[in-house]
């Protein structure tokens, strides 16, 4: 009989199972790699901007076509929103937002703004939350402003 009683049977389908082992090893990168998310970072102040928002804000503006030239495995998007009602009631908002290389190494950003946007407006007789929408309309400007500047380059 050729199979349990031959030494070599044991050796080869050794040397079978050890490839194997190599190869699924080498491919596992591949295989559950997904794609990297894009670090969006948000630096507001609370009072006119939480961060889910912003986030949202970011990811809805930042289009795949702008992901696909600055991917992001290398790229992030900082959004940093200002500002508040004065004693007078009128709203003062500042939105801006940078594109910014990530660190090989690490994937911390590193400042050195590619592209910056920034966005300023004042509505007199403001509530609270009419200042809030206002925030969310200059960062939303700023973000189709750097997204469309990366996508004619």
């Amino acid at each position: 009989m050729q199979g349990f009683d031959n030494p070599d049977f044991y050796r080869c389908d050794m040397t079978v199972r050890m490839l194997l082992s190599i190869a699924l090893i080498a491919a596992a990168p591949w295989a559950s790699a997904a794609p990297p998310k894009t670090m969006f970072v948000d630096h507001s102040s609370a009072a006119v901007m939480d961060e889910a928002t912003a986030k949202a804000v970011l990811a809805e503006g930042i289009t795949p076509r702008v992901l696909k030239v600055y991917p992001a495995n290398k790229w992030g998007f900082v959004s940093q929103v200002e500002g508040g009602i004065t004693q007078t009631g009128t709203c003062v908002i500042t939105a801006r937002v940078m594109m910014m290389q990530l660190t090989p190494t690490v994937k911390a950003m590193l400042f050195r703004p590619a592209k910056t946007a920034t966005t300023f407006d004042a509505q007199p007789n403001a509530n609270p939350d009419q200042c809030r929408a206002l925030a969310k309309t200059k960062l939303q400007e700023a973000v189709q402003s750097v997204a469309s500047s990366l996508a004619k380059s």
